[in-house]
């Protein structure tokens, strides 16, 4: 029977195969790695703790020798049982689970329910579970998979979830009553950057320009989200009035392809995959990716309650380092093959691998004829800046959510977990980014969080006062 390094997934341990031509690097070719990782997977079967220990081992081997030839030199000099035993010594997979708890006190609660919505945006949080990454901080985590943003916000006021998946405004909402009674929201993570786009029918295939627009009915997920705000803002600076020129319609992101197919709306600024879903479905699109408007914009995140946090301190901590844990995995380009296959399956995306694939790895099909290849389509960076959240409330104050005056920096850092996202960084032996306020440009024009007012007055359209 094999052992334990001649099964791991991506071959860590065989000094033949590290740098060959696949997206991990191991196989001759990428369909090779396909077709044997399928076959140890299904030979591993339901084995989380194996998959886990696997990408874990990958990651160590990686960072202490991040060129090939480092790695096959180390692994032909001691053999894959020594490198094993080696890599162990630098991570004892075994016992994190009991130094995590004895560093960091008792687990309040250990049965946990988050809510998500089933779109890339999530893959941290998602991927931790089958991944093992909750389990490895003695949590007992069931995801649901929740219908639309307004049930995600209801369920966290009901407390029917511990914590869950948000549209990053919707935490700043939600703890200013705005759409909702108050209930003070924390955000731990963001979970995602980018990851967006607007998508239009096929028909509109020769309305490239947005003037051309006048009359159009838009689809977005929620009022309080990335997707209308930047839609808006796109809208705007092209002399669109969002009120006024066109419709702009919330729909759960599950149904917007069907919208488009029944030509209920002429296009959508949505998460994926339903922007590569249009275009696998031949139905529309791609305009522009949501990184063309604003590289490195927040979309979603990951939060709870206050009430929670107060009482359940160490459990909330141990969410907080599983979700790092699995951001960081995501990061990394070299994962996301990987990633798609985890979150696809239909307990999580249920979608096709292949249209995932194109968003996490960002070569895609536009629908235009084109291939595109675009590292950064999305990216998974958890730091909750607080200049995201002026940002937000900026765009809330320009279009008329909220009125009168507003202390933007107070409200956003009494949501944004900034500090305690540095501190679980740091625990992890992550690097941890400086400051709290970044400078950032939109569409060419530059935002900074210390003239927020002066921001929202500089637009000529706008509803505020």
């Amino acid at each position: 029977m094999p052992n334990a390094a001649d099964t791991n997934l991506f071959h860590t341990y065989d000094a033949e195969r590290a740098g060959q031509g696949c997206s991990c690097g191991r196989h001759g070719s990428q369909q090779q790695h396909d077709v044997e990782v399928e076959a140890l997977r299904q030979q591993r079967g339901q084995d989380v703790e194996a998959l886990t220990n696997d990408v874990v081992e990958e990651a160590v081997m990686r960072s202490l020798f991040p060129r090939v030839a480092e790695r096959r030199d180390f692994l032909r000099a001691v053999g894959r049982n020594a490198a094993r035993a080696a890599i162990a010594s630098v991570l004892p997979l075994g016992s994190l689970q009991a130094m995590a708890q004895e560093k960091n006190g008792a687990l309040e609660k250990k049965d946990l329910k988050i809510g998500f919505i089933a779109i890339t945006c999530a893959a941290p949080l998602i991927m931790a579970d089958p991944l093992g990454f909750y389990r490895k901080q003695g949590l007992n985590v069931s995801l649901n998979k929740t219908a639309g943003w307004a049930l995600i916000r209801d369920k966290m006021i009901n407390k029917e979830h511990d914590a869950s998946h948000f549209l990053s405004p919707m935490p700043m909402a939600m703890s200013m009553g705005v759409g909702s009674n108050a209930t003070q929201m924390r955000v731990a993570t963001i979970q995602n950057i980018n990851g967006q786009a607007i998508t239009l029918h096929n028909k509109h295939k020769d309305k490239r320009d947005p003037r051309q627009w006048k009359g159009f009915k838009f689809a977005v997920p929620f009022e309080y989200s990335m997707h209308n705000f930047l839609l808006r803002y796109y809208l705007a600076e092209h002399g669109l009035d969002p009120d006024r020129d066109v419709q702009i319609r919330v729909t759960p992101p599950p149904e917007m392809v069907a919208n488009l197919r029944a030509g209920n709306i002429d296009g959508f600024l949505g998460p994926d995959p339903f922007n590569q879903r249009a275009v696998y479905d031949e139905i529309g699109f791609i305009h522009i990716l949501s990184r063309d408007i604003w590289d490195g914009h927040p979309c979603c995140a990951f939060g709870t309650s206050e009430e929670f946090i107060k009482q359940n301190p160490n459990t909330f901590a141990a969410l907080f380092r599983a979700v790092l844990t699995a951001a960081a995995m995501a990061r990394d380009p070299s994962n996301r093959s990987l990633v798609a296959k985890v979150i696809s399956p239909a307990a999580y995306l249920n979608q096709p691998e292949t249209v995932v694939e194109q968003v996490l790895t960002g070569r895609f099909a536009d629908g235009l004829g084109n291939v595109k290849n675009v590292p950064g389509r999305a990216d998974f960076d958890p730091v909750p800046w607080d200049s995201m959240g002026v940002w937000i409330l900026t765009q809330m104050k320009r279009w008329g959510y909220v009125k009168g005056d507003i202390d933007y920096k107070a409200i956003t850092e009494k949501v944004l977990l900034l500090t305690e996202a540095k501190k679980h960084m740091k625990e992890l032996g992550q690097a941890v980014p400086e400051g709290a306020y970044r400078k950032y440009s939109i569409m060419g024009k530059e935002f900074d969080a210390n003239k927020a007012e002066a921001y929202v007055n500089s637009f000529a359209i706008k509803r505020s006062a």
